[in-house]
């Protein structure tokens, strides 16, 4: 398979695919490895290997920051953060195990209890398999290797087609850091049959899962009975801008939520709600420091704003933001594509709310501004789609945020920052249709790991 550059399509390398003889094995392989339970790793030898893994990762922190900025076309500076989140991320698993334990349980609390001292411990739930996406092509497979190394679990992990030489970088660097081959896999599919085959094989314990909703709900449905999963889609990020906000301290950080990764992000800054008494005032600043950002080439470090993953995306926001200004919508910047790969940054004043830029989510760089003068009924506008994932307040009245935080359905509110703020530790996770359980590094160590009692009678 031919890897590409997301900016101009220029080849970058080949690298092997896997076909169905190939994935059969690897499954045969993580599952004997499961099994042999004598063979099972200790704690101590797993955090020995997480730390090596990342003292590895920081030797090559270049290429990976380079090769995330080539394949996945995010911004070099980006890039390089996120390289640094990924070896953050490795260690803090490596810190996490020393505290994953099992508990007592009581006994004697009854006659029939006496006599019995019962505890648990924790052990690997099973064969993982998980399938990630292109926008973090490092720090995403870093959430979902990096747990089932810590846990003990085999894995299988499947990169996006986009951008698999950063997980193949990163899975080579995990073999070198001592672990057993068998115990974390590569799986390049090209076929989506293939690739489900592989998701709902019975022998998957575990099954992980970044990338759209479409996709991640319709695997769920048809895992094998006993398999337990995680799936992390997307958004429409709302954020409501009080009259009293400060937007001296607001500007530069919506903009960095909304533009970051060219709005290829989950949590990406995608509908802004700003009061009544301060929008022109909003709009005018915001558009002044959008039209500021540096588009082009992600390997260059002045780049603000990189490529769309693939052209049809440029095509896709196109006709997005044409239908939003046929029907009333009137865009104050931007509003054309630049390339066949990179969309121009662009602000949107009141698209329709039943436009698709007003109810979906964009994944490209575009933000829509519209105006209220009730926190209740920017609540609502907020509330009112079927995804809910991290939304923002900004406000310097306490009660307004806080009230704004209560109401606002999300699972993390942010109060004063945009919202994609994340650290790696944190609890990472869409409500309804915008995914399943929770992410974060230790939580998902929490879903790789089952507790087993053993029961003494003495």
């Amino acid at each position: 398979m031919l890897v590409k550059q997301a900016f101009d399509a220029a080849p970058i390398a080949e690298i092997a695919s896997d076909n169905a003889e190939t994935i059969a094995t690897k499954l045969d392989t993580a599952t004997r490895s499961f099994k042999n339970r004598k063979a099972w790793l200790q704690p101590h030898q797993r955090i020995d290997i997480l730390r090596r893994l990342a003292r590895l990762m920081e030797r090559d922190y270049d290429t990976l920051a380079l090769t995330i900025a080539r394949e996945g076309g995010k911004p070099l500076t980006d890039a390089r953060i996120e390289a640094t989140r990924a070896v953050n991320g490795v260690e803090s698993a490596a810190g996490e195990l020393e505290h994953l334990a099992g508990r007592e349980i009581p006994m004697g609390l009854t006659k029939a209890s006496e006599g019995r001292w019962a505890f648990t411990t924790k052990e690997p739930i099973g064969v993982v398999v998980a399938i990630s996406a292109f926008n973090h092509p490092l720090n995403l497979v870093v959430h979902q290797v990096v747990p089932a190394i810590a846990t003990g679990c085999p894995v299988i992990i499947k990169p996006a087609t986009t951008t698999p030489l950063s997980c193949k970088h990163f899975v080579d660097l995990v073999h070198e850091a001592g672990l057993p081959p068998e115990l974390c896999q590569l799986a390049v599919i090209e076929d989506n049959a293939l690739a489900e085959r592989m998701v709902t094989d019975p022998r998957v314990a575990f099954f992980s899962f970044i990338g759209s909703a479409k996709v991640g709900w319709y695997l769920r449905s048809k895992l094998a009975p006993g398999t337990r999963c995680a799936l992390e889609h997307g958004g429409a990020a709302p954020v409501i801008v009080d009259q009293s906000a400060d937007l001296d301290g607001l500007i530069e950080s919506l903009v960095k939520g909304g533009y970051y990764h060219a709005g290829q992000v989950c949590v990406s800054v995608q509908r802004i709600y700003v009061h009544e008494a301060i929008k022109r005032q909003f709009l005018d600043r915001f558009t002044a420091r959008v039209a500021t950002l540096r588009v082009g080439d992600p390997t260059l470090v002045e780049t603000e704003v990189g490529p769309l993953i693939l052209p049809k995306e440029v095509d896709r926001v196109e006709s997005w933001v044409k239908e939003a200004v046929a029907g009333g919508g009137k865009a104050m910047i931007g509003g054309q594509r630049i390339s066949d790969h990179v969309y121009a940054p662009t602000v949107l004043d009141e698209p329709p709310a039943k436009a698709r830029v007003s109810t979906e989510e964009v994944f490209g760089p575009v933000t829509c501004i519209y105006g209220y003068s009730d926190l209740d009924d920017a609540i609502a506008r907020a509330n009112s789609l079927p995804v809910a994932f991290q939304a923002s307040v900004f406000s310097r009245d306490i009660n307004t945020a806080l009230q704004a935080a209560r109401m606002v359905d999300a699972s993390a509110v942010m109060v004063n920052d945009h919202t994609a703020f994340r650290t790696d530790w944190m609890p990472f996770a869409g409500r309804h249709q915008s995914g399943y359980g929770i992410g974060g590094i230790p939580y998902t160590m929490h879903d790789m790991s089952q507790e087993k009692m053993v029961v003494l009678k003495f």
